[in-house]
């Protein structure tokens, strides 16, 4: 049984930071690509930053310069550090997997 369990999320002031978490269990995590995800109010689910198996990253255009994606293949564990956090960047964020499985999700808030 896949499962992916986030953690780290939470209410920040604008310019604050947050690391996410992301578990993996049921899955040979270091063979995978695995990539962040986010959703906000009213808005389409999109891509955040994704790294593969090798380790090779790719962020979206809004989060680059801002955002590091990083995985622990020894801790099944991928992570993404958020910088420079602005409002529009409100919204759950979920982890994903390769082969298509997705954490519950966890909401981060960035307001004053």
């Amino acid at each position: 049984q896949v499962q992916l369990v986030e953690s780290g999320g939470g209410l920040v002031q604008p310019g604050g930071s947050l690391r996410l978490s992301c578990a993996a269990s049921g899955i040979i995590f270091s063979w995978y690509t695995m990539g962040w995800y986010r959703q906000a109010p009213g808005k389409q689910r999109e891509m955040v930053a994704t790294i593969t198996s090798g380790g090779r990253t790719f962020y979206a255009d809004s989060v680059k310069g801002r955002f590091t994606i990083s995985r622990d293949n020894a801790k099944n564990t991928v992570y993404l550090q958020m910088n420079s956090l602005k409002p529009e960047d409100t919204a759950v964020y979920y982890c994903k997997s390769e082969t298509d499985y997705w954490g519950q999700g966890t909401q981060v808030t960035v307001s004053s």
